[in-house]
């Protein structure tokens, strides 16, 4: 059992402030939701830009958002771009329990996920533990339901949502807001409902000229 661990959060936990509430416990902006935080409370001991193998889809509907969730099929073709919060072990099995709804304060079992790459706690739509390959000297880990992108119908996130992983992007790889809206409008349960301007007002600018509609570059 490794005492850290990279989490990679893919969703609204990229932004840093409500990623805090999974630790500390609180109610993150434009959120319902109570988190009663972990057994550590501690703030992580790193955190950066990470990319992952695979892409970034949205489908269900989160009753703390008001619109679809993300997910992380790594058999998809292209980049999903993620950050990654240096925690300890304990902390990464209480986020975990927290994203299911359930009370934290019981450890995981890591060796399966870190001898196969891939292990299901149970049904669940963030039970699913991926092993994403290790960053200095560290597991990656991060979490996905366990279907694939096309079994499931695609679900537009809410405007709140998105502002959330559009904030933590840019935080996290240096993006401008533009790119962030390029980046999310590519995505299945926003692609072709949304064009990035459209996108980019939602999150609150109105200077568009930038953005494009094709997935950005690292």
């Amino acid at each position: 059992m490794p005492g850290l661990v990279w989490y990679a959060s893919y969703g609204s936990n990229m932004n840093a402030g409500r990623f805090g509430c999974y630790l500390a416990g609180g109610v993150p902006e434009g959120g319902t939701r109570l988190y009663p935080g972990c057994r550590d409370r501690r703030p992580p001991v790193d955190s950066r830009g990470c990319e992952l193998p695979g892409r970034i889809y949205f489908a269900t509907m989160s009753p703390v958002w008001g619109g679809g969730r993300a997910f992380y099929d790594p058999a998809l073709p292209g980049r999903a771009f993620a950050r990654a919060y240096l925690i300890t072990a304990g902390q990464f099995a209480d986020v975990v329990a927290q994203e299911m709804y359930r009370e934290p304060g019981t450890d995981l079992d890591l060796t399966p996920v870190l001898a196969t790459g891939a292990a299901m706690l149970g049904p669940g739509r963030y039970e699913t533990l991926l092993h994403a390959g290790d960053l200095d000297g560290y597991p990656v880990l991060t979490f996905t339901a366990p279907w694939a992108a096309d079994e499931v119908a695609p679900v537009a996130p809410s405007a709140a949502y998105l502002r959330m992983l559009a904030t933590g992007l840019c935080d996290a790889h240096g993006w401008t807001l533009a790119r962030a809206a390029g980046y999310l409008a590519e995505l299945s349960g926003v692609r072709g409902t949304q064009t990035p301007g459209d996108l980019l007002a939602v999150l609150g600018r109105h200077d568009i000229a930038a953005v494009t509609p094709t997935e950005p570059s690292s």
